[in-house]
């Protein structure tokens, strides 16, 4: 089965800037191969290309980007959300090149102590970058194990069951190109939505879930339970063409990034329930027309925005007031730019 999957990979892997065709003499590069894996978590290949190529163009090799500073990987990352993985790959890039010597582990184990690898990763780059047998699990991998083998538990709790599936599955022969083949079948095949079987899947006759006709069922998954509405207030402070902004937390919720500063954004059932903030700076902020809306992975936000306009520049406790014309070099996240487009426009376009 692994050789009928990698006679098909041969004919249809999909073209990305971080893959090395099949059968290619190229060696593979560590670097790009992590850095792929690093956006790829919970982000989409075609929503991951652009910031790729960016991020090489800036940064060709991994001491370019140890070299870097957060800010400017963050404000290059700004957009792609999970801005903890942004924050990690830039401890990854400067531990690899002060304590490794520039050189990758090349080992499921040793990959794992690297910032920001976990167990998807770590086998990911294992198998990719060197060619160890580890089997790789990411959405569309699970998925096809669950259609081979008929597995009707629920995710997440069949994870387990799908990992011994693709272990067992995994050759230790090309077992980079099996990871990606794997992969491709889930993408291009059997995938979450259309599936394209007959005549085309080199698997179809070995897929329990083909035979028992229940591969448009699987896998299952819990119910989701509703996201929650998280609500507040974001303060426009500005004079004479500059912006007050702040810097949050190091971790947490887009740690590290700029922002417009903003009360706690607290959980309510309606706006009624939530209490009017206090004021940062005393003078007279006027609230403005509309809201801003967000949403994050585990909740939706929605932001109504004071807005203050000073004839002169005033002492800040916290942040500092920036020029419109540095914002856009600012690492701001999603959420921020949707505040500035809100208030600023035509002024600024981000």
């Amino acid at each position: 089965m692994a050789d009928a999957l990698l006679d098909w990979y041969d004919v249809h892997a999909r073209d990305l800037p971080w893959r090395i065709p099949p059968n290619s003499s190229e060696t593979p590069d560590p670097y790009r191969i992590w850095l792929s894996e690093i956006m790829l978590q919970q982000t989409t290949v075609p929503t991951v290309i652009p910031y790729f190529e960016k991020f090489l163009k800036k940064w060709p090799t991994m001491e370019d980007l140890a070299g870097a500073e957060l800010d400017q990987i963050l404000t290059a990352w700004a957009g792609l959300g999970y801005y903890a993985r942004a924050r990690n790959l830039h401890k990854c890039a400067h531990y690899i090149v002060t304590e490794l010597g520039g050189q990758f582990p090349n080992t499921e184990k040793d990959l794992l102590s690297l910032p920001g690898v976990g167990p998807y990763t770590a086998a990911a780059i294992a198998a990719i970058a060197f060619g160890k047998k580890a089997a790789v699990m990411d959405g569309n991998i699970e998925r096809v194990m669950a259609r081979m083998f008929n597995i009707t538990t629920p995710l997440p709790d069949a994870k387990a069951t799908l990992k011994e599936f693709a272990e067992q599955m995994t050759p230790a022969h090309r077992a980079g190109d099996y990871a990606q083949a794997v992969m491709d079948l889930g993408s291009d095949i059997c995938g979450a939505k259309i599936l394209k079987c007959t005549n085309r899947c080199p698997w179809e006759e070995n897929c329990q879930a083909h035979a028992l006709g229940t591969a448009d069922q699987l896998p299952r998954r819990k119910s989701k339970t509703a996201k929650p509405t998280r609500r507040g207030y974001a303060f426009w402070a500005e004079y004479d063409g500059h912006l007050w902004l702040c810097r949050r937390p190091e971790h947490g919720l887009l740690g590290g990034m700029m922002e417009v500063p903003s009360s706690d954004w607290l959980e309510s059932p309606d706006w009624d329930a939530v209490p009017m903030p206090q004021i940062p700076i005393i003078a007279n902020w006027t609230e403005t027309p509309g809201l801003v809306r967000h949403s994050f992975t585990h909740f939706h936000l929605e932001l109504k925005i004071i807005r203050l306009e000073l004839l002169e520049m005033i002492e800040l406790q916290e942040g500092d007031w920036f020029p419109f014309s540095r914002i856009e070099y600012l690492a701001l996240p999603t959420v921020m730019k949707k505040i500035i487009h809100h208030q600023s426009q035509p002024v600024l376009d981000l």
